[in-house]
């Protein structure tokens, strides 16, 4: 027992534990969920930096209120105007993240308030060569919009725009393939890094490219199959390339420890999912995005652009293409208080009918000091704009609330 005692003992020296903020000079883990960098929890790692070990957790807990419009319905059909109404838990995550040998970052985290496959929210392995060149492989992040890349837990609204994680509408004969703009996280491989365009200079510019299974979060298994139009590999292609002139941009859209500073990013992306939709559509995808830090202040923009067309054996010459765009901006009025606007837009039934979809929204968040809790409170309307009759007014907002109203409280270690 002495020897196991003494052993032990051994096997600690070997390692600190800090319960302070890490420099993020000499720490830099993104996992999307939160920053190894900062000073919730605590850390372990090895007294020359190369082996890190972090365990985390959030969670997140909502009530909401949502009011649908009638569509037109008969109230004998006994509708519902208040639904999907009352408490949720989107998140519930438990995970560990760090480095080992200096080079290679790991990440892996559970949802335990998903089900099926979304259990497993991310798991992968990062190895650097070095600043500029890294290969990531796993389930993590697509490529592919900020407000989906912002890590979880910071973003300025708690829920994304909505004109990126709602299904758009195709002609009744066609209902079964829904495609939504985002792509979310998937399984794959991608090289992604950071580069000086000039030596000494704060100017940087970074890319991601890789191939993903293009089925999302809820498959883990390998499900696809080759194109039999184009004869290549059915598979998500996708990438992105941003600019940042300020130095390395975090990914964040409001942080009350980091109230001083100015950061900055221009970026484009795209991606083509060969097959997807039961392997009945070619979906491409393009937009292009800007965020800043200025002190308080947090600016983010970006558009979006899906263009589908249909595989030869669907028989289909129609071709779709929706786009969307949303405009956010966010300010501390005191280091706990942050309160944001939205004004987010979709053209949702395509370009080729009228009418789109706005959706203004506001909020404010409170952090209570100390404890890491956040507290968000939220107000969206969706309103519909030039559509040609009433039906079609009715069929583009269908499954969308008119009215959403939600207060949420986060907590993070």
């Amino acid at each position: 027992m002495k020897q196991l005692a003494i052993l032990f003992a051994t096997g600690l020296s070997l390692f600190t534990l800090s319960v302070k903020a890490q420099d993020p000079a000499h720490i830099d883990m993104e996992n999307g969920v939160l920053g190894i960098a900062d000073d919730r929890g605590f850390t372990l790692q090895s007294k020359n930096g190369k082996f890190v070990f972090k365990p985390y957790l959030m969670l997140q807990t909502r009530g909401q209120f949502n009011y649908y419009d009638d569509e037109g319905l008969d109230k004998a059909y006994n509708q519902d105007n208040m639904a999907n109404s009352g408490f949720a838990m989107p998140y519930a995550i438990l995970g560990f993240t760090g480095k080992v040998f200096g080079r290679l970052d790991y990440n892996l985290s559970i949802n335990a308030a998903a089900s099926g496959a979304n259990i497993l929210q991310q798991a992968w392995l990062d190895y650097a060569i070095n600043r500029a060149a890294c290969f990531r492989i796993g389930k993590f992040k697509t490529p592919f919009t900020h407000a989906y890349l912002t890590t979880l837990g910071e973003t300025l609204f708690p829920i994304v725009p909505t004109s990126l994680t709602t299904s758009t509408i195709m002609p009744h004969t066609l209902n079964a393939v829904t495609p939504q703009i985002a792509t979310g996280f998937d399984i794959g491989l991608e090289f992604h890094g950071i580069a000086s365009l000039k030596r000494g200079s704060e100017w940087l510019m970074g890319y991601e490219a890789g191939l993903w299974n293009g089925s999302g979060s809820s498959v883990n298994g390998a499900t696809k199959t080759f194109s039999d139009d184009w004869h290549i590999p059915s598979l998500l292609y996708a990438g992105r390339l941003t600019f940042m002139p300020w130095g390395k941009m975090p990914m964040t859209q409001g942080n009350p420890n980091m109230l001083k500073g100015r950061h900055m990013l221009f970026g484009i992306s795209g991606g083509l999912n060969v097959e997807s939709e039961s392997e009945s559509t070619n979906d491409a995808r393009l937009g292009c995005e800007f965020s800043m830090l200025y002190n308080r202040w947090y600016v983010g923009a970006e558009a979006y652009w899906m263009h589908v067309s249909f595989t030869k054996r669907q028989k289909i010459s129609d071709t779709f293409n929706y786009w969307g765009a949303y405009a956010q901006l966010g300010y501390f009025v005191c280091p706990t208080v942050q309160l944001g606007v939205r004004y987010d837009f979709m053209d949702r039934n395509g370009t080729t009918k009228d009418g789109f979809l706005n959706m203004p929204a506001v909020v404010c968040n409170y952090y209570i000091p100390k404890v890491h809790v956040k507290l968000s409170a939220m107000y969206q309307f969706t309103g519909r704009y030039g559509h040609k009759s009433q039906l079609d007014r009715d069929n583009d907002d269908l499954g969308i609330s008119t009215h959403h109203a939600s207060l949420q409280a986060q907590f993070s270690f």
